[in-house]
C-alpha cells in the first residue's frame, strides 16, 4: 500500500481514526528506526511519540513526492539527532588519526549475525559512535552530510564511524566466537 493519500487528508482534518491507523502503519517500522538511536527501549518510545508528535504537526508539509515512509523516517531520525544533538558529551570523541577508508571491508560479517543480536551490539556502543554508525551506515549518509547534522567536523565523523566499527568487530569476535579477519 503505496497510496496513504486517502489516510493523510482525514488526518489532515483532525480524523482520530485515520491518525491512529497511520500510527499503526508505520509505529512498529519506526520503533526499529529509534531503537538504533536510543540507550534503551524506554527512550526509543519516548523518541518515537515525539517522532509522531512532529509528523502529525507537519503533515501538512508532505507533498506526494518521494516516499511518504522515508518522509515519516526522516522526521524520527531528525528527532532522534535533537535529543543528543545538545548534550555536550555526544561528540567529545574525536580521533581522526584513526580513521582508514579501507577498514570496510568486514561489513558482510554483520549479515551473519540476526538483527536482534546486530541491534544490541549497535545499541551498545556509546552515543557519539552509535548515531555516526546509524546515520552512515544504516541511513546512508554521507560524511559531509552527518558533519552538518551533528555539528561535528567531518573527521571527527570518521573517525567516530572508524571507531564504531572497530568496537563492533571486537564484540563480535568476543560474543560470537565469529572469526573476524576484515582488516
Amino acid at each position: 500500500m503505496d497510496n496513504y493519500s486517502e489516510i493523510i487528508k482525514a488526518c489532515l482534518k483532525g480524523n482520530r481514526v485515520a491518525q491512529n491507523r497511520l500510527y499503526h502503519l508505520f509505529a512498529d517500522k519506526m520503533f526499529g528506526v529509534c531503537l538504533r538511536y536510543a540507550d534503551n527501549e524506554d527512550e526509543a518510545k519516548d523518541i518515537l511519540q515525539d517522532g509522531f508528535i512532529k509528523v502529525f504537526v507537519n503533515l501538512k508539509q508532505f507533498n506526494n513526492k518521494g516516499s511518504f515512509e522515508g518522509w515519516i523516517r526522516r522526521i524520527i531520525v531528525n528527532t532522534a539527532l535533537e535529543k543528543f544533538r545538545d548534550k555536550s558529551y555526544l561528540f567529545a570523541v574525536n580521533m581522526e588519526t584513526d580513521y582508514d577508508p579501507n577498514r570496510n571491508k568486514y561489513d558482510h560479517i554483520l549479515s551473519e549475525l540476526s538483527a536482534k543480536d546486530l541491534m544490541k551490539l549497535i545499541q551498545d556502543l556509546s552515543p557519539q559512535y552509535r548515531m555516526v554508525f546509524n546515520l552512515y551506515a544504516v541511513e546512508g549518509y554521507s560524511h559531509k552530510e552527518i558533519c552538518k547534522m551533528l555539528n561535528i567536523k567531518e573527521g571527527t565523523s570518521k573517525s567516530n564511524l572508524s571507531r564504531a566499527r572497530e568496537i563492533l568487530k571486537e564484540k563480535v569476535k568476543k560474543y560470537y566466537n565469529i572469526s573476524v579477519n576484515w582488516m
